[in-house]
């Protein structure tokens, strides 16, 4: 079992989102993330399903060609290959990402090239 909370894992990252991997197996990822304003995942789009519960802050959510609006309690659900992304709005922003199964590093180049170029779409 791990037990923790989002006070003990809080970790900001000026340069890019912060993502704490607090439990990972061949079935399923859990992830803390923590976002200053304007920080982002990348829109991407692996074979792995995403459960995003926000904490606090505000921010857009990416599923398909839509973007959500997501504030604290909000619980957004993507489906595997469906393109999604995380950016923060005016404050920071922290949520749970559950992803099963966990992507692979292939599926996350466009998320590298997405921040290495500073693009939240890099398509």
């Amino acid at each position: 079992m791990v037990a923790t909370s989002f006070d003990d894992e809080r970790a900001y990252d000026d340069a890019q989102f912060s993502a704490q991997t607090i439990h990972e197996t061949d079935r399923q990822k859990v992830v803390l993330g923590y976002f200053e304003p304007g920080q982002f995942i990348p829109v991407h789009a692996p074979g792995s399903d995403v459960a995003i519960t926000v904490r606090s802050g505000t921010g857009v959510v990416r599923d398909g060609d839509e973007e959500h609006e997501v504030e604290p309690g909000d619980v957004i659900a993507v489906p595997a290959d469906q393109d999604r992304g995380v950016r923060a709005a005016g404050e920071r922003l922290e949520a749970t990402l559950v992803t099963a199964p966990p992507p692979t590093d292939a599926e996350h180049d466009p998320v590298r090239r997405g921040l290495r170029e500073g693009t939240f779409d890099p398509e």
